[in-house]
């Protein structure tokens, strides 16, 4: 018993040592997690998912006792893709990557020093994980507007269907008497991924044919989106009687605790259905199986001893070669991380505050962002003018500039930043403009027409990046990381401009006056980017 004993301690200061080394890693990343995204309402359920992930490891406790560890070099498969999403993360300033690398990071190691009959039986826990970590921002967006649209959508069906007068323009519905906004706690974001990890949880734990657990998980994002169409339909119909307090405050607030218990309540009686009605008791609901107890029982009957590497000594912390290789990769991570600064802060050539008004025929007027619109933006530095034509034409012009982006504080793409509150946001792709841009001969921008009934604008965009110009957000998450790590550089910008589709213009018009301004605005932009 004593060896046992001293055995244990082996293994936990293991873990501890690993434990030690994720926070120093990860420190930076789940503080962000958990005083940021977890306030945030859409993923306030993020603080229950450490509580089911114990449970279902103290689950499976009797089952991992039965089986032998056996440390494989097959762990590395998924260690060093967790090592390297860790860097990319870091380095390009994508908090999901970060978080994704932490999983594969745990079950790498797992597989290294317990194998992979150990690892199966905590497989289902340990990618659990993933549903404590928010979808990167740009899923994050395009889920949201596109389910307050369907969301909206429904519900204007609905209240035609009761005999109401009702009319949508993107995500607002003009009851004739007052116009209601569905905003994300209407959208079914909110409730979504909730129901969502539900789901997933119950289909693990419910023990039935494959295609039942996915119809179950599948049925999730139609469920959401009825449910938030009747609320949408329920808040249009009483505020022709009862006015605004059943769209704000306490009433708002308590039919979103009715959608929720709604749709908790339809998803266990799909259940239900799903088993053919039968009782709770005879889901066959899954539990932690194996055998109890501290001792592996061998087939004969008897007990056996713990191998002798167990009983406690120095030496015993470096065995087996898969815990060396493991602590020396993360240890050698961390130190990089510490010592390493892979990251300069490089000012723009001039302050933003004095782009000039007058670029050749054009005439400008600043404007300023809000203060709390910077804080959310995190840019180091910006200009926001209104250019105008003899003609009264316009052009919208904003850049914001970043000295060095990281984690919470880089670019925002104006596809989740451009008007949506009844606005469509059309993007057309990528088109080269015939402008010198740097080393460019044509300028490559992001080309998009937002509409709202009969008005339409025009909008280009792109992001100058060192020397380079992207139009993708991925290839500027990537760029990031790579100059970072070769050049120590992650600074860059965004640069959008818009203008009206005026009454007898077409597009093309449009675009002839921004490609007009293109040219007459990157001379003088050039002066103010860092080379």
């Amino acid at each position: 018993m004593k060896a046992q004993s001293v055995g244990i301690s082996v293994g936990w200061i293991k873990v501890l040592l690993f434990g030690l080394i994720l926070v120093a890693l990860y420190y930076s990343s789940f503080s962000w997690l958990v005083l940021k995204d977890w306030q945030r309402e859409d993923y306030s359920h993020g603080w229950l998912i450490p509580l089911v992930i114990l449970y279902l490891l103290w689950e499976k406790r009797p089952a991992l006792q039965a089986i032998a560890a056996k440390p494989s070099w097959l762990g590395l498969a998924v260690l060093l893709p967790g090592l390297f999403l860790y860097w990319l993360g870091e380095l390009a300033g994508e908090f999901f990557t970060q978080y994704l690398s932490f999983t594969l990071i745990i079950i790498g190691l797992c597989w290294l020093l317990l194998g992979w009959e150990k690892l199966k039986t905590l497989l289902f826990a340990l990618l659990f994980t993933v549903a404590m970590f928010p979808p990167p921002n740009f899923l994050h967006d395009k889920i949201t507007f596109q389910l307050k649209l369907i969301s909206s959508e429904l519900g204007v069906r609905i209240l035609h269907l009761a005999g109401m007068s009702a009319y949508r323009q993107g995500n607002i519905i003009d009851l004739g008497f007052t116009q209601l906004q569905v905003v994300d706690a209407c959208s079914g974001l909110r409730y979504l991924f909730p129901f969502l990890i539900m789901a997933i949880l119950f289909a693990y734990l419910y023990k039935d044919r494959l295609w039942k657990k996915i119809v179950l998980i599948l049925s999730v994002v139609p469920l959401t989106l009825a449910v938030n169409a009747l609320r949408i339909a329920g808040t249009g119909i009483l505020y022709k009687f009862w006015g605004a307090e059943v769209a704000e405050g306490f009433f708002h607030e308590f039919a979103g605790v009715i959608v929720f218990m709604t749709g908790l309540t339809a998803l266990l009686f799909e259940v239900w259905l799903l088993s053919g009605f039968r009782s709770i008791r005879s889901w066959g609901l899954s539990t932690g199986g194996g055998t109890a107890g501290r001792s592996v029982q061998a087939s004969d009957g008897v007990q056996t001893a713990r191998p002798a590497e167990s009983v406690f000594a120095i030496g015993h912390l470096f065995t087996p070669p898969q815990f060396v290789v493991a602590l020396s990769l993360l240890l050698a991570m961390l130190a990089a991380g510490q010592f390493i600064d892979f990251r300069e802060k490089i000012p723009p050539s001039k302050p933003f505050s004095s782009f000039p008004l007058k670029i050749a025929s054009w005439q400008g007027s600043r404007g300023l962002l809000g203060q709390n619109i910077i804080d959310t933006l995190d840019l180091s530095d910006y200009t926001m003018m209104d250019y105008r034509q003899a003609d009264g034409r316009t052009v919208n012009f904003y850049i914001a500039y970043y000295q060095s982006q990281s984690k919470g504080e880089s670019i925002h793409s104006p596809e989740t930043c451009l008007p949506g509150s009844g606005w469509r946001f059309e993007k057309s792709g990528m088109v080269k403009l015939p402008v010198a841009w740097g080393k460019y001969s044509e300028l490559p921008v992001n080309s998009a027409v937002m509409s709202q009934g009969e008005n339409r604008q025009l909008v280009y965009f792109w992001f100058p990046l060192r020397d380079r110009v992207v139009t993708n957000a991925f290839a500027l998450k990537w760029f990031n990381f790579w100059d970072a790590l070769t050049r120590q550089r992650t600074d860059g910008a965004l640069v959008r401009v818009i203008t009206p589709v005026y009454p007898g213009e077409e597009l093309k018009d449009g675009n002839e006056r921004l490609l007009q301004f293109i040219r007459d605005m990157s001379p003088v932009l050039a002066e103010y980017l860092p080379d």
